[in-house]
């Protein structure tokens, strides 16, 4: 997206494709120390003017985490996925809380089923597990305190 190379960083967008199973979404892979840049240039440009986050998830594949987040503009119908991948062993994606308020309580459940740090978040706290519990259930690689159940 020429936007973001534009107003970001040359270097902002890793990939970029079409989704074409999913109504031909546009799909951007974000570098994690731009993506608070480019949020902000996703809903404050006018052109594009995102002020919907429709969805955000975490994703284990093993190899990196990866954060997806699902933008929408209420004025265009544009729809955007960006993902933000990280590292697996200490993987940290900047919130979107400031950005997108919508943002606060999914970025929770990931921080506590994946194990993903979100540093800008207001309140990252666990919100599933109990506080007390060891481990991210959610990871692939995680071992239950007991296999039986």
């Amino acid at each position: 997206m020429q936007l973001l190379r534009e107003h970001v960083a040359e270097d902002a967008v890793l990939e970029a494709s079409i989704n074409e199973p999913n109504d031909h979404l546009p799909t951007l892979v974000i570098r994690s120390d731009r993506w608070r840049a480019s949020a902000e240039l996703f809903r404050r440009h006018p052109e594009l003017s995102i002020n919907y986050l429709r969805n955000v998830s975490g994703v284990d594949h093993e190899t990196h985490m990866e954060v997806v987040y699902h933008l929408l503009s209420l004025d265009s119908g544009h729809v955007y996925a960006v993902k933000i991948r990280a590292d697996r062993e200490s993987p940290s994606v900047p919130s979107a809380t400031p950005i997108w308020p919508a943002a606060n309580w999914p970025e929770r459940e990931i921080y506590d089923l994946l194990g993903i740090d979100f540093p800008g978040h207001p309140d990252l706290r666990r919100i599933m597990m109990p506080d007390d519990w060891v481990g991210h259930p959610l990871r692939k690689d995680y071992v239950p305190l007991d296999p039986e159940v």
